[in-house]
């Protein structure tokens, strides 16, 4: 099972259990969407899968009255970045709805997320701290075929409106084979990804997989790495984070969306703050450059932290 079967079997778990679930979005009904996450959920669910306009400020305002009037609204963004024209919808409206009126927006909004290579500017952003940066908002980014499932699922349930962050580089190539559809992670709570004792890296998203792999090289030079998958960026488990970086006393916050204001700068404030005294060197982060994503697969991935470059600064985090 893909990363995308398992969206895709959730989505279908969600129609058949819950009649208060729809699906609303571009080309989803028709054609199954931009990554076939809905494929043929049309015919097996009439009336429950329904094509959008080209107007993503229509679908959230949509999505909008219909949770307020008890449906539970899943809405696929055909990429992330397009969510920026219903922003206003989003942060403005879903968010802040209950605190206004005491009446719950339970809305859920696929973001296909990140970025491939030759996917350019427009089809390759991270917008998870943007999002994160409103009050009333979950916000969930979820790195294995099994969290894929089961977030996407717990998500719909929680009456606040939440921002699912779906990687697609994952999509087709992260496999697993099965999924356990019992005990689970509720949201909220990160997992060690990997153990270990001579320094953290906090990640989440397709970025685990990267400091997984930079971890497994490190180890051939006797540093044994621990990596914090956080699953959620808000709410954010900084329990686990700080509990990793008691055991290593050093930290390394890994993200590929922009370094300014990101989930990395919120995590490395939070320890500096919280968990001071339990540093032996001074926190550091990791992101993709500050520019526009690029185009051409080679700068591309010269952009983005890779398994070198995230190798590179822990040797530096853990010369000092």
């Amino acid at each position: 099972m893909t990363y995308i079967d398992a969206i895709r079997d959730a989505q279908d778990h969600l129609l058949r259990e819950d009649p208060s679930v729809f699906l609303y979005g571009q080309d989803i009904a028709t054609f199954g969407g931009a990554f076939k996450a809905t494929k043929g959920l049309a015919e097996a669910y009439p009336g429950r899968v329904f094509d959008a306009p080209i107007s993503e400020d229509a679908m959230m305002g949509l999505a909008v009255g219909a949770g307020i009037e008890g449906m539970r609204p899943v809405i696929e963004m055909q990429f992330a970045d397009f969510s920026s024209v219903g922003f206003n919808q989003i942060v403005n409206q879903a968010a802040t709805h209950y605190y206004r009126t005491g009446v719950p927006v339970p809305l859920t909004v696929r973001l296909p997320s990140g970025g491939t290579p030759g996917s350019g500017p427009f089809h390759s952003q991270s917008m998870e701290a943007v999002y994160a940066h409103y009050p009333g908002l979950i916000v969930l980014t979820p790195a294995t075929v099994s969290d894929a499932y089961h977030m996407l699922i717990d998500g719909v349930a929680l009456d606040d409106p939440v921002i699912y962050c779906e990687h697609k580089f994952l999509y087709r190539w992260l496999k697993a084979k099965s999924i356990d559809k019992g005990e689970h992670l509720p949201i909220g709570h990160a997992r060690i990804a990997r153990a270990g004792k001579h320094a953290t890296v906090v990640a989440y998203s397709a970025m685990v997989h990267e400091a997984v792999r930079a971890a497994e090289r490190l180890l051939q030079d006797g540093w044994d790495i621990e990596v914090v998958d956080l699953r959620s960026v808000k709410p954010l488990d900084i329990d686990t984070v700080l509990a990793s970086v008691a055991r290593t006393g050093r930290l390394l916050a890994l993200g590929e969306a922009f370094p300014w204001g990101g989930v990395t700068a919120e995590v490395v404030a939070r320890v500096s703050a919280e968990g001071f005294h339990l540093l032996d060197a001074p926190p550091m982060r990791l992101n993709a450059h500050d520019t526009p994503v690029p185009y051409h697969p080679k700068l591309w991935a010269a952009h983005r932290p890779t398994p070198e470059s995230i190798c590179d600064a822990l040797r530096r985090l853990l010369a000092i």
